[in-house]
């Protein structure tokens, strides 16, 4: 591995232009800069060696992006996402030489880190590195605060994830049957489906492609849903608020079916939160990285006494990086999408 002070040829991911949908392959390019690996004098920047970068389903265009939001794509810069990294050398007091993080960072070899407050101290290393990108890293948090913080579960409720096959899907299942909660999930594939029950405890799921929603619903809550954890959005969130109990609970985590839409689809059954005295909640984990040491106190000993699963779709080496990240959005990864630079 390289060290602070050397020149190296540092692959990058690039972005061709903004983009305002799904990435698409040919929307990023491989190129190779040569870098100097140094910090700039007086900075508080970090110099890392990227070793897994994660793939998201979050990390698409902006044509116009707000200020303050994170662009993943910029033109003729590397994508930004999230990733486990080495550092080389620190002007951070909290980061030392040798540490390893996870947090934001560009898809490349080498990054200059210029906002370390976005990272966090890898302590445990008895467990693979590349669960930073996932269970015990910005997914595993977002399933964490949705599932307890927001929909405050209680043993035996019942409980619907839509896109439950995703790293926050499977992850809230999990929790959901660690509780004694009923647990049912939805899914783009019999295979999917078939891995929600037998892999992830799930005690039902259904192929949202081949079954209508509201039935299904009907069919698996005969008595209703307590909780339900909104990836979706549109005809989804339509089936679930009519299905929904007295008193239940709806941390809204995404809309997936709705993003790449010029105009959303409408909610036709709103007033089933009236009905139900239902509380229907939209929140970002990033307002939540305070309870991180908690997080870890409650996952960390699920992971090592195996009460948890978690499945992870590596590939290797950043050139296989932008065809990692457009299959995400076809459905074709089976578990966690996360790209190996390079091992520890």
């Amino acid at each position: 591995m390289a060290r602070s002070g050397e020149v190296v040829s540092n692959k990058q991911v690039l972005a061709r232009d903004y983009i305002d949908s799904n990435p698409k392959i040919t929307d990023m390019y491989l190129s190779t800069a040569i870098t100097k690996l140094e910090l700039p004098e007086c900075s508080k920047s970090i110099l890392v060696k990227n070793l897994y970068l994660s793939c998201d389903p979050y990390m698409r265009g902006v044509k116009n992006p707000e200020p303050g939001r994170i662009t993943f794509f910029a033109p003729n810069s590397p994508l930004v996402g999230y990733g486990v990294a080495k550092v080389l050398a620190s002007g951070h007091p909290e980061f030392k030489e040798g540490d390893l993080v996870w947090g934001i960072t560009t898809w490349e070899e080498y990054s200059l880190i210029t906002n370390a407050e976005n990272l966090f101290k890898i302590n445990d290393t008895d467990v693979p590195l590349s669960y930073y990108t996932g269970i015990l890293g910005m997914p595993g948090m977002t399933a964490y605060v949705g599932f307890y913080d927001i929909c405050s579960p209680k043993k035996g409720e019942y409980v619907f994830i839509s896109s439950a096959f995703g790293a926050v899907g499977q992850l809230v299942g999990q929790f959901a049957k660690l509780l004694g909660c009923y647990v049912v999930g939805s899914a783009g594939s019999q295979e999917k489906v078939e891995l929600l029950k037998s892999k992830f405890g799930f005690d039902e799921a259904f192929n949202y492609k081949e079954e209508d929603c509201e039935a299904a619903l009907k069919r698996y809550f005969p008595e209703g849903i307590d909780i339900y954890f909104e990836n979706v959005g549109g005809k989804m969130l339509d089936a679930v608020l009519v299905n929904m109990r007295l008193k239940g609970r709806i941390a809204v985590c995404g809309m997936i079916s709705q993003y790449d839409l010029e105009e959303h689809q409408g909610i036709r059954n709103l007033m089933h939160l009236i009905y139900n005295r239902v509380r229907m909640e939209g929140f970002s984990v990033f307002d939540h990285f305070h309870q991180y040491p908690t997080f870890l106190e409650t996952v960390l000993p699920y992971i090592r006494e195996g009460k948890i699963n978690y499945v992870e779709h590596i590939t290797h080496g950043l050139e296989s990086g932008p065809e990692s990240l457009v299959g995400l959005f076809s459905g074709v990864n089976v578990g966690k999408s996360v790209v190996l630079l390079s091992q520890y």
